[in-house]
């Protein structure tokens, strides 16, 4: 058997799927707005003074917290139907089908949110590993469920789900610091490989 990991922003598409989600959703004067009150916290992560996982509760809290489950699930359904695959890269997806033709297990293992992947994964017959978003009295709390799944985690939670020594041969793709560990899995391993 073998098992292809591919993780999702900027691997298999062109751009944040975080970022055209809000905009998206709220629309982009609302973004725009919150990307202005927000920018102290994203000064600080790009310095690196705050971790991924916080600066993404606080963007997902100002934008979503308090909004109802049915309510948020049916935008991120929609934007995942509709969206996801205008920013796909085209080399990635034949890579995809690649793969799916070999019969090999194909798993998207991405630190985005798992509410808006999960649609377009299963129209496309791929496996899913991603964050979780909390709901809470049917809101959403604009807090992640468990861990964000970036780093060692995208490890820690492939090796919950795959038993990697069943698996004759892994591959793996990635495009950034958070791809690290997932990349060390592969037999063959791939960086920023669908672009150009």
């Amino acid at each position: 058997m073998t098992l292809a990991l591919f993780d999702f922003d900027g691997t298999i598409t062109t751009d944040d799927s975080l970022i055209k989600f809000i905009r998206y959703a709220v629309g982009d004067v609302k973004t725009a707005w919150g990307m202005i009150l927000l920018s102290p916290m994203l000064v600080a992560f790009k310095l690196k003074l705050i971790p991924n996982y916080k600066a993404k509760q606080w963007m997902l809290s100002y934008f979503f917290k308090g909004i109802a489950q049915e309510k948020f699930a049916d935008i991120a359904s929609e934007y995942s139907l509709k969206h996801i695959d205008t920013i796909t890269r085209e080399k990635a997806m034949s890579r995809i089908a690649w793969h799916k033709e070999q019969g090999h297990c194909v798993v998207v293992v991405s630190a985005s949110l798992e509410c808006w992947l999960k649609p377009w994964c299963d129209r496309n017959g791929l496996e899913l590993i991603a964050t979780k978003l909390e709901i809470k009295d049917a809101r959403v709390s604009g807090r992640l469920l468990g861990q964000n799944c970036y780093g060692q985690e995208k490890v820690n939670r492939i090796n919950e789900l795959y038993d990697l020594a069943q698996y004759d041969y892994v591959y793996a793709y990635g495009d950034s610091r958070g791809d690290v560990e997932m990349l060390a899995l592969g037999n063959e391993s791939f960086y920023k490989p669908f672009r150009g």
